[in-house]
C-alpha cells in the first residue's frame, strides 16, 4: 500500500470466523472482512478488513490444522479447478461510513504427485494459508492458471481496493 500513498499498520483482530450455516462463500469473506474491521478501534482512521476463502465445489478449504490436512487439502485440489473468494471492507471510523466488496479468482492446479505434495508440505508454507498453499511462494507450482486477479488469490485483491478507497478519499483526507 506504500505505492497507493497510504501509511498503514496491521492488527490481527480476534474475531469467531465460523460459517453460519448455508453461508455462501462470498457472504463469508464479506462478513468477517467487515467484522475484522469493526473490532479496530483506532481513532478516526480508516479500518480495512480482509477475508480469503478457497472453495473446491460446496466445501469450504480452510487452513489445515496438520500436516496431514494439509496433504488431503492438497491431494483434493489436484488436477481440479477451486475457486478463491476474497473480501474487503473499508470502516471509516470518523464518519461511521462502511464499504464492503469481494472478488473471486478461478484457480486451476496441476496434478500432484504424492513426492511434490510432501515436499511442499516440509517446507511449513502450506501449513497457515487457506486451501494449504501459498501461491505467491514456493506453492506457485501447484498451479496451472487462474481466471481473475492473482492479488484475489494472494488475498488482498489492489483493484478492487483502489476502487473501494476512491470511494473513502474524504476520509483519508480527514486522517
Amino acid at each position: 500500500m506504500a505505492d497507493e500513498g497510504l501509511e498503514f499498520q496491521v492488527i490481527a483482530p480476534d474475531i469467531d470466523e465460523k460459517r453460519i450455516s448455508h453461508e455462501s462463500p462470498r457472504d463469508y469473506v464479506c462478513r468477517l472482512a467487515e467484522a475484522k474491521a469493526r473490532a479496530i478501534n483506532n481513532g478516526d482512521s480508516l479500518v480495512i478488513g480482509a477475508d480469503t476463502v478457497v472453495v473446491l465445489g460446496d466445501e469450504f478449504l480452510n487452513k489445515p490444522a496438520s500436516e496431514l490436512e494439509a496433504k488431503l487439502i492438497l491431494e483434493k485440489l489436484s488436477g481440479r479447478t477451486h475457486v478463491v473468494f476474497t473480501g474487503l471492507s473499508l470502516v471509516c471510523a470518523g464518519c461511521g461510513r462502511t464499504n464492503t466488496a469481494f472478488d473471486s479468482t478461478k484457480v486451476h492446479f496441476n496434478v500432484l504427485t504424492e513426492t511434490a505434495i510432501l515436499k511442499y508440505i516440509k517446507s511449513g508454507e502450506p501449513l497457515d494459508k487457506a486451501g494449504a498453499y501459498g501461491i505467491q511462494g514456493m506453492g506457485s507450482f501447484l498451479v496451472k492458471e487462474i481466471t481473475g486477479e492473482l492479488d484475489t488469490v494472494i488475498g488482498f485483491p489492489i483493484k478492487l481496493f483502489r476502487k473501494m478507497i476512491e470511494e473513502h478519499r474524504q476520509c483519508l483526507q480527514r486522517v
